[in-house]
């Protein structure tokens, strides 16, 4: 990964935390670099307790990134779009998106080391290459994978920034009343259980707006744009206010309702600046067969 640099504006905060929101890299990683003396402010190494201040010059030095430690798999895909730069895929539920305990092989990431060989960024590091965002592994629909560094860091920035248009489709256990609304709670580790979000005081900031789409018996049909985009929100933020997704059994589903084997949720809207071209790009996918069947058993 070649230098890049960041002029600050007008933030006075903590450098990590200046780097986490306005880069691509996460908190934690930024601290990494931090502590290993590849982040300077003007040329002079810089620590974790400096804060910024407007027109300082941030140098941060990622290393190159190791040989991805997943290998290339034959796995089906999507591809509704494709570039020198990035390439846009629906994904089918039940694909992991990258490599975990319990998933080493079978991923997206392992689909995609077969589809474009080296042609990856490298940002995501040695087991999420080109990974922008992530989508749940049960979750199907639309994300958007960089080719490169410079488009992952461009794609990262515009997310961070709230560039980015997310839309989802979500299927509610309950009757929803209201036509539109907004879910504004903080999202942060279950204190209890480390596999789950909650809303938590004190946690990341995180915003769904939802409309109403259709209403059925015992449950209602929604749309969902992001504008935060933490792990899990939509299914989280839905639980809270009591309305879980159908079949999420994590959050409050039943399992088995209407036939599924897991949330009913899926990525409908993907829309975003091209980061070399400067063109906008919006893409929709169909409803996939899961939530179809799902919808089929109110027209009975």
């Amino acid at each position: 990964m070649p230098q890049w640099t960041k002029t600050v504006r007008d933030s006075n905060s903590r450098i990590d935390v200046f780097l986490a929101n306005t880069g691509p890299l996460s908190r934690s990683a930024v601290e990494r670099l931090i502590v290993t003396n590849r982040v300077t402010v003007n040329n002079v190494i810089a620590r974790k307790s400096h804060r910024v201040s407007p027109g300082e010059v941030i140098t941060v030095d990622e290393p190159d990134p190791l040989p991805s430690e997943a290998e290339p798999e034959d796995i089906p895909l999507e591809v509704i779009y494709e570039d020198a730069d990035l390439l846009v895929i629906n994904k089918q539920p039940g694909l992991a998106v990258h490599p975990s305990p319990g998933h080493e092989s079978g991923t997206l990431v392992n689909a995609l080391l077969a589809y474009c060989g080296d042609s990856l960024s490298g940002v995501g590091g040695v087991k999420r290459p080109g990974i922008v965002h992530r989508l749940d592994k049960d979750t199907a629909g639309l994300m958007v994978v960089a080719k490169n560094d410079a488009t992952h860091v461009a794609l990262s920035s515009a997310l961070k920034k709230h560039e980015v248009l997310r839309v989802y489709e979500a299927l509610a256990r309950g009757k929803i009343g209201q036509e539109a609304f907004t879910i504004s709670a903080p999202l942060g580790r279950h204190p209890a259980d480390r596999k789950k979000q909650a809303v938590l005081p004190g946690g990341r900031e995180a915003v769904t707006h939802v409309n109403v789409l259709a209403r059925y018996p015992g449950y209602t049909h929604l749309e969902c744009r992001l504008e935060t985009g933490r792990t899990h929100q939509i299914r989280v933020h839905l639980a809270h206010i009591g309305h879980p997704l159908a079949g999420d059994t994590r959050y409050g589903g039943k399992a088995g309702e209407l036939g599924l084997s897991a949330q009913c949720l899926f990525a409908r809207d993907l829309a975003f600046i091209h980061p070399r071209s400067g063109t906008e790009l919006h893409f929709s996918a169909g409803c996939p067969d899961f939530f179809r069947y799902a919808l089929a058993k109110f027209s009975k």
